[in-house]
């Protein structure tokens, strides 16, 4: 068989992974791929760094020059992460006609349009399967499996992180903070868990396979985007008392010739498939008008599950699969659906209050949420001291923006001590 040179671009957990499953499964990945796989350069940012995995001399350059004019090297696969030095290095490789295979969520939601334009322009594969749910193979499916349907909705959970600290809440009594904390001593959560926590990655990968399923780029700032930091334990266990979980969902749906695009924490009933997906696992929950309901399940992160979707990349593009583009760039003629404004987007709501014990705001708050357009489905009340007590609203449909407007107005009551919790209910 022939020798195929490729270039690794960072060695940190999935790079590792990367090598580790390249070196344990060597034998049968190069009679897989058609050819004996050569790991010619890794870049890294320090050469002397101790690591724990054992590297051929000569393998690791801190200098990218060593791999873009290095004219053996036949494949690129980018494992730095962040917007850059990211982006530029892959549009590099590609210039330099290099194949290239990313698990970079970041740079495909901000600059996918760059990128596959780049590598149709430059005749050379574009691979990103590991860059939305681990080792899931939700963008094979797209391309191939599921290319005879329209597809019409979408729903999943897409951010390890976040599921297992939701889990954690919600099996083992924990505050937000303390399974934060338990996901970062875990591996789970990064030092500075924001990207996490208040939803962005969620909405990167969202923005990659909402493109994928409805046939156009999607401007991941046209994302409604909102974290899980805002739930408490009180929320978990009056989920559980509706018969509910809470979970952070990304969701994509046609809606009236627009698109609803939204990230934000959800009660979904606990009956449903996605509501026993737990601890850092994902689940992409999707509709097609041939296939009907599918669910695609499994570890959403990790060095080996996502190392497993770079392999399996490298593999496509060495037996010269079609690469994987997001849309047919020679054909985008179509005039794109509208994303539909935040303020449009309906859901049912789950919303806590802490109020005075005073009789009639019962009534005072049901007429406000009346006057929007807003019915009440069930009403709960918790005496939490002989003053205040929490009462708890679930309602039928109402659009986001009129939801608020009441919320504000029903602020401004004397008797409401606080709008405790807002969470959007979906049935799914």
């Amino acid at each position: 068989m022939d020798n195929v040179k490729i270039a690794i671009l960072g060695l940190g957990n999935v790079g590792q992974g990367v090598w580790n499953i390249l070196s344990t499964n060597k034998n049968v990945i190069n009679k897989r791929a058609g050819c004996n796989i050569h790991i010619e350069k890794i870049l890294v940012k320090n050469k002397l760094k101790n690591r724990t995995i054992a590297l051929p001399e000569g393998v690791l350059t801190e200098d990218p020059e060593d791999i873009f004019r290095n004219d053996d090297i036949k494949v690129v696969i980018e494992l730095l992460g962040g917007e850059q030095p990211a982006l530029d290095y892959m549009l590099r490789a590609m210039r330099a006609k290099k194949h290239v295979i990313t698990a970079n969520k970041l740079v495909l939601a901000l600059h996918g349009r760059t990128l596959f334009e780049t590598a149709f322009k430059e005749g050379v594969h574009f691979y990103y399967e590991a860059s939305v749910g681990g080792g899931i193979p939700i963008i094979r499916e797209l391309n191939e499996s599921l290319t005879a349907n329209k597809i019409e909705s979408l729903a999943g959970i897409i951010n390890g992180t976040t599921n297992y600290i939701l889990t954690k809440m919600s099996k083992d009594s924990m505050t937000f903070q303390s399974a934060l904390k338990e996901a970062q001593e875990m591996g789970f959560a990064e030092a500075d868990p924001t990207s996490d926590v208040d939803g962005y990655d969620a909405a990167y990968k969202l923005a990659i396979i909402s493109t994928l399923s409805f046939g156009q780029f999607i401007d991941v700032n046209s994302i409604s985007t909102e974290g899980i930091a805002k739930i408490h334990p009180i929320d978990i266990e009056y989920a559980k008392k509706f018969g509910y979980v809470i979970k952070l969902l990304a969701i994509g749906k046609k809606r009236e010739g627009t698109l609803e695009l939204r990230v934000h924490p959800a009660m979904i009933p606990d009956s449903h498939p996605l509501a026993n997906v737990n601890d850092s696992f994902n689940a992409i929950f999707l509709k097609g008008n041939a296939v009907g309901d599918l669910m695609l399940y499994g570890r959403g992160a990790g060095d080996l599950p996502t190392g497993s979707a770079v392999i399996g990349d490298l593999i496509s593009v060495l037996r010269n699969h079609v690469a994987y583009t997001f849309l047919n760039l020679k054909n985008e003629n179509r005039r794109p659906k509208a994303i539909l404004p935040r303020e449009k987007n309906t859901s049912k709501y789950y919303i806590r209050l802490n109020t005075l014990d005073k009789p009639g705001i019962l009534g005072r708050v049901a007429t406000i949420l009346g006057s929007y357009g807003i019915s009440i489905f069930t009403v709960n009340q918790t005496i939490i001291n002989e003053k205040n007590v929490d009462v708890v609203f679930t309602t039928h449909l109402g659009e986001e923006g009129l939801v608020h407007r009441a919320l504000e107005e029903i602020e401004l009551l004397n008797e409401i001590n606080s709008i405790e919790s807002i969470i959007k209910i979906e049935e799914l």
